[in-house]
């Protein structure tokens, strides 16, 4: 794929070898001088961009949190659940739970996986028109619904369009940002998720109490209105100047690179542009082609293993009992009011919390934030799953509100390390030539792991099923411990490098807890870091 362009850009590569080098040398210099602060003074469209892409995770934030909220919804439970007797009342069966929770991983899966080649072959812009025209269509299904099969293709095809968003975000940020603002814009893509979650708490709790079809009819048609902003804003957002360089269009990514920065003497378009083609071009010398097959090969092998394994991490360390927050409050004995109010707050504390990530970022690095993010959740989950196993459970009520507060600073911690952070990780931790197909691999994968985790959770927390409650805690406790260890050995520093040194680390197999001191001008001279 991309062979003729590929040609085209080693032939200048050749000619001018010695004149890019010099040049991206003053590109790294200048992306390494400027500070978060300055940086966006200097690219404030390339924020704005990039906001512009991440707001599609609004989308994917809200369905994921819409669905498992209606579990507690008592006109969509009656409406499409199972009177099990008056003791348990109506409930959406565990079985029906799994399908209709596994209708936007699954289609996510699918989503992430196709989405690298149309990415690469027509560019992002019209891959994002495409997506948006879909969603449009979806959500039509997914409000008009008459039975829950209906509903369920709804959620499976509007997953596939997410999956693609979900690669389609972070990967258009980290090509149109300089070094300073990428992991705070990436992280901003987590923000946009919880954003989407804390409005469909909102809606939720806003149609908790209504009986007709409308309380959960409202909640999808909400979806449509942030459609038309994200489509005008997409007609006059630019092409990735990364994507345009691959395709031998040099002119339109340097206009392109002149759209995103203010005229000033900190930015040198020409320098950043001969970085671009350095990069590409080392990579062309060293990748055989851009296939999923190249990014299991040689240092990509090590790089790809980063970007699965942070997402499925941040899959199986406790999102997904925080994503059933409204259900398990109610199961842990709270009223259902009670349940959805502390809903929104959890989803508030999210919103808060990846606020606080970009203040995390300022100061640590990537893998300091990630091992002790998943350090603080095992803590925080064991504790949950200990005070499920206190005696008299049932009859203190006092147990589940403090379980509801540990779920909450649970939230905390996750939604200030681990969730903004794994998208930063696995945005910049491939090769640029491999960044669509490496996040594609990252999402399918955590994709997989979400269907597992779909599947399982119901049968752990429904009160027909094991019933487990906070027991639940013991679980992902002990999946977090092992995902810290993991980190410990496996998970390098990526912060403050750019993508050309990355790719030198890489290739010259620096230990991943080697990275954050390492020193390429040694590299250069043969001496150990």
């Amino acid at each position: 794929m991309g062979n003729a362009n590929d040609e085209a850009i080693q032939h200048i590569g050749k000619d001018q070898h010695e004149d890019l080098h010099e040049q991206s040398k003053v590109a790294t210099d200048i992306e390494h001088s400027l500070g978060v602060i300055e940086a966006v003074k200097l690219y404030p469209m390339a924020v704005v961009w990039a906001t512009l892409f991440a707001w599609s995770l609004v989308m994917v934030g809200y369905d994921s949190g819409i669905i498992y909220s209606f579990y507690a919804l008592p006109a969509f439970v009656k409406k499409y659940g199972t009177y099990y007797g008056p003791e348990i009342g109506y409930e959406v069966s565990a079985k029906w739970q799994n399908v209709l929770g596994m209708g936007t991983p699954v289609g996510q899966f699918l989503g992430a996986f196709t989405a690298s080649w149309p990415m690469e072959r027509w560019g992002r812009k019209k891959v994002f028109a495409v997506s948006l025209f879909f969603t449009t269509a979806w959500i039509f299904l997914q409000m008009f619904a008459n039975d829950i099969h209906t509903l369920a293709a709804g959620e499976f095809l509007a997953g596939i369009v997410y999956g693609t968003y979900v690669v389609l975000a972070p990967t258009y940020a980290s090509e149109v940002c300089p070094l300073a603002l990428r992991g705070i814009l990436n992280a901003g893509m987590n923000l946009a998720y919880v954003i989407g979650q804390f409005v469909a708490s909102g809606v939720g709790k806003g149609v908790a109490t209504r009986t007709d079809q409308w309380a959960y009819r409202i909640p999808f048609a909400v979806q449509w209105t942030w459609i038309p902003i994200l489509a005008i804003g997409l007609y006059f957002a630019p092409e990735s100047p990364w994507w345009l360089v691959r395709k031998g269009r040099v002119e339109e990514a340097e206009a392109v690179l002149r759209r995103l920065a203010k005229e000033s003497p900190k930015v040198d378009i020409r320098a950043t542009l001969a970085n671009i083609q350095a990069t590409t071009l080392h990579e062309i010398e060293v990748e055989k082609d851009t296939t999923y097959l190249e990014c299991f090969r040689g240092s990509n092998r090590a790089r790809t293993e980063v970007a699965i394994m942070v997402q499925i991490w941040q899959v199986i360390t406790g999102i997904s009992l925080i994503g059933y927050a409204v259900y398990f409050f109610e199961l842990a004995g709270l009223p259902v009011s009670a349940s959805f109010d502390m809903g929104v707050g959890n989803t508030a504390i999210g919103f808060v919390a990846t606020c606080c990530s970009w203040v995390f970022m300022s100061f640590f690095g990537r893998r300091t934030i990630f091992m002790y993010g998943v350090g603080g959740m095992a803590v925080a989950l064991f504790i949950i799953g200990g005070l499920d196993c206190a005696p008299n459970y049932s009859k203190r009520p006092g147990f589940a509100w403090a379980q509801a507060a540990l779920l909450d600073i649970l939230t905390f911690v996750f939604q200030g390390t681990v969730g903004p952070v794994n998208f930063v990780i696995f945005a910049e931790i491939g090769a640029t030539r491999l960044r669509s197909q490496t996040v594609a691999l990252a999402t399918s994968s955590g994709s997989i792991f979400q269907i597992v985790m779909t599947i399982a959770i119901p049968y752990m927390l429904n009160a027909s099923a094991a019933n487990w409650r906070g027991k639940t805690g013991f679980f992902f406790g002990g999946i977090s411990a092992i995902a810290v260890v993991w980190c410990y050995f496996r998970l390098p520093e990526t912060k403050g490098r750019t993508f050309e040194e990355l790719d030198f680390m890489f290739e010259a197999r620096v230990p991943p807890r080697k990275f954050k001191d390492y020193k390429i001008m040694n590299a250069e001279d043969g001496s150990e870091a």
